[in-house]
């Protein structure tokens, strides 16, 4: 449940694990690849690359692909496991983790999570976004907070050789920002850039970057951290870099400011966002910061929290509201009496947070397929009904037809993987790889061979 980068992997995994197995992959989306497609930033091609793999791997054939499909919505779980011996549950991370600070609802306060959905063309948000603020700050110091920095302050005509969609480049048009800060409470030492990522950041057209002398300081801590890390030394090295520059050579007309050592606190406003407030920090030793007492606003027009991604509930299964995660041991799903539902696993974000890169959801599906092999040869697995007949991908296809619900297929896939390269070739303002369709019918129109009316968005 769940066709991103954990559950594909997983399926895989289990496709190769020595069972005999038939394994249906549900989507919530017409389209696959989860995170891939609806979180990458379209200035990335690099990391977009993942999808060659996981396509290879549907491409197969062995492993299905049942999209348009939302589990407690259009399908219940009790009747999934009707249909099915097991079910994993690999939704992923789709909502921003709370910032529980004063003034955060207030209009001009944003996920981040929000706008990634949004300039990635996903069906399910609107279509226009709001880009009248000149000031803007950003929370959080990882790489979707660089990627909610950048796109803030790229100018669209350097994202059109990417698969932006339409709405999204008229509404980069209209955008008024000139200046972005980013906040980190702790030290530079501590953030949780990668380095190339931060190096793009320096790389963008008409953007300076902007850091401060007295936002640096290193404790015992940081100077560990940067011995024991190749990749903290980089990115502490490129920050020193940019405190080199001279305020001369600053003369693009967007910049993108780079805060350490400020603890957001509140976002003022009277009925709409007007600052942000901070609190200077000061490392403690260990690399852990503690309050100074000293206040700093921040004059800005909206705020977008960054500060990581959080899972979602999926009806029927318990769900830990404190970190965002299904409680599982392993991948084994348990109750709320603490014991093992049998039948049900998790994997990826949903099963152990939104930590890792997307790599690192293979060893992650290794270890719940593990289980669930070894509960399959102790005869552990079993679907919910006595009918045979309504056991696997033919009675579940059934059901889902009686039911009205218009879903999707690998094959429905490649008629819009194609439709959206066809559209690339025919850009308006020059050839691009492709050009996402973001309108929801038109994507299930198209996946299943149907008339529709060319609403791209």
């Amino acid at each position: 449940m769940g066709a991103g980068p954990a559950g594909i992997y997983a399926a895989d995994i289990l496709s190769k694990s020595g069972l005999d197995v038939s394994i249906d992959l549900f989507e919530r989306m017409p389209a696959p690849f989860g995170l891939v497609r609806y979180g990458v930033a379209p200035d990335h091609p690099r990391i977009k690359q993942i999808i060659v793999a996981l396509y290879k791997i549907l491409q197969r054939g062995d492993i299905r692909l049942v999209g348009n499909v939302e589990v407690g919505k259009d399908i219940s779980l009790e009747e999934m496991q009707k249909h099915y011996d097991a079910v994993i549950i690999s939704t992923g991370s789709d909502r921003d983790a709370p910032l529980n600070i004063p003034g955060v609802d207030l209009p001009g306060s944003y996920g981040g999570s929000e706008f990634v959905s949004w300039y990635d063309g996903h069906p399910d948000v609107p279509r226009t976004w709001p880009l009248d603020a000149e000031q803007v700050a950003v929370v959080g110091v990882g790489n979707v907070a660089l990627d909610v920095a950048r796109m803030l302050t790229k100018h669209p005509e350097d994202l059109l050789p990417t698969e932006i969609p339409d709405n999204v480049a008229e509404g980069l048009r209209s955008n008024k920002v000139t200046d972005v800060h980013v906040f980190g409470r702790r030290g530079p030492a501590q953030v949780k850039f990668t380095p190339l990522e931060l190096r793009e950041l320096g790389q963008v057209p008409d953007v300076d970057v902007i850091v401060y002398d007295e936002d640096f300081d290193f404790d015992e801590g940081s100077e560990e951290a940067i011995r024991a890390s190749n990749q903290t030394k980089q990115v502490v090295k490129t920050l020193i870099d940019w405190t080199l520059k001279e305020e001369e050579d600053l003369t693009a007309s967007r910049r993108i400011h780079l805060h350490f050592l400020h603890r957001p606190v509140e976002i003022l406003g009277d009925g709409q966002v007007e600052a942000l407030r901070t609190e200077r920090t000061e490392l403690t030793g260990d690399g852990n910061v503690r309050g100074t007492g000293e206040y700093v606003e921040t004059p800005v027009q909206a705020v977008y929290r960054a500060v990581g991604y959080f899972s979602s509930p999926v009806p029927g299964v318990p769900f830990d509201e404190v970190r965002g995660v299904i409680p599982n041991i392993e991948g084994r799903i348990l109750g709320a009496d603490g014991e093992w539902m049998p039948g049900l696993y998790a994997t990826g974000w949903v099963k152990r947070g939104p930590v890792g890169l997307i790599g690192s959801t293979k060893s992650d599906a290794r270890q719940t397929i593990g289980h669930l092999v070894a509960d399959a040869e102790a005869d552990l697995l079993r679907a919910r009904t006595d009918d045979a007949d309504q056991v696997g991908h033919d009675a579940m296809l059934a059901a889902l037809e009686s039911a009205g619900v218009r879903y999707t297929t690998w094959e429905g896939w490649e008629l819009l993987d194609a439709f959206e390269h066809e559209l690339g070739a025919q850009a308006a303002d020059g050839p691009r790889d492709r050009v996402k369709v973001v309108d929801r019918n038109t994507m299930t129109a198209i996946s299943r061979g149907e008339e529709h009316d060319g609403r791209l968005y």
